[in-house]
């Protein structure tokens, strides 16, 4: 990681690792150091329903440096990459424009990807066909995609609900696969500022004990409470935050329907799971640097 003048205006520090991995600790370390702005990166923590089963930071943490773009989203308005996008964008800019260190914390690759290499040209997808597609199963959508975008169909895994619906609505209401789109991308921060990335990558067995652990934390600091007063209010299932890690096993004890100890494990399996995901994809998008967080 190049660190000879972060602060200097058109220069982005970005640190990225799987959940657990000690990222915000070392976000927050280097905005004491630089004056810098944390700008937040996952997916989970926009949404201000989820302080406490998306790790946001504390309080007293946000307060001590500026925090942008936690907890800013109320969970029945479904974030999309795009849209977060946008909002970093002018984050950062407004960051550098006080000429301070704009510091991106996080791991959700689709995110970061979608801010840095720019979006593709989508036009906006006709309700009825969104609405078709949101209609049908996972094995129906990837069934349906498979005929129409093989393609994308063989890139996606037939659970992977969000974006075998993106792919078959996209190509249903343009009449062109997602992957020619995507062929062409507008806007993004490369060739715009400089980045200097800094990625945490743990040994698995350490970062599958910090993802264990952090579960328990959640759970003894009132995640069931989180979760109770976020099902209470009767979202629909299909936005991302009914689907955050968390949140489906969670709502099911409090409906009777799994153990408590089953859910704390369902919900460690999944973070360990998410965790060997983040992992995979930082090492092969960045320079693979060592930390200790």
């Amino acid at each position: 990681m190049n660190t000879t003048d972060l602060s200097t205006p058109k220069r982005v520090a970005l640190i990225a690792g799987p959940t657990a991995s000690g990222k915000s600790a070392a976000a927050l370390d280097l905005a004491r150091r630089t004056g810098g702005t944390i700008i937040n990166a996952d997916a989970s923590q926009v949404y201000r329903d989820l302080r406490l089963l998306s790790a946001r930071p504390t309080e007293a943490e946000e307060a001590e440096v500026p925090h942008l773009l936690f907890g800013y989203r109320d969970g029945a308005d479904a974030c999309s990459a795009a849209d977060w996008a946008a909002d970093a964008t002018a984050a950062i800019d407004a960051v550098l424009g006080r000429d301070r260190l704009p510091i991106l914390v996080g791991g959700t690759g689709l995110y970061l990807r979608t801010l840095i290499e720019g979006i593709a040209p989508v036009p906006p997808i006709d309700p009825a066909v969104r609405a078709t597609v949101r209609a049908l199963t996972s094995n129906q959508a990837h069934h349906a995609l498979t005929r129409e975008d093989p393609a994308a169909a063989a890139r996606l895994h037939p659970n992977d609900t969000a974006r075998t619906q993106r792919a078959l609505e996209v190509v249903r209401s343009t009449g062109k696969p997602i992957g020619d789109w995507r062929a062409t991308r507008v806007g993004g921060l490369a060739g715009r500022v400089t980045i200097d990335a800094q990625i945490i990558d743990r040994p698995v067995p350490e970062l599958y004990a910090r993802c264990d652990a952090r579960v328990g934390t959640m759970v003894e600091h009132g995640a069931l409470d989180e979760v109770a007063a976020l099902v209470a209010r009767g979202l629909d299932p299909s936005l991302p935050v009914m689907r955050a890690i968390g949140v489906p096993p969670f709502a099911a004890h409090l409906r009777g329907e799994l153990s408590l100890a089953d859910a704390i494990e369902q919900v460690r399996q999944d973070t360990r799971n998410y965790a060997k995901r983040q992992r995979t994809w930082l090492r092969h998008q960045f320079e693979k640097i060592r930390s200790d967080g």
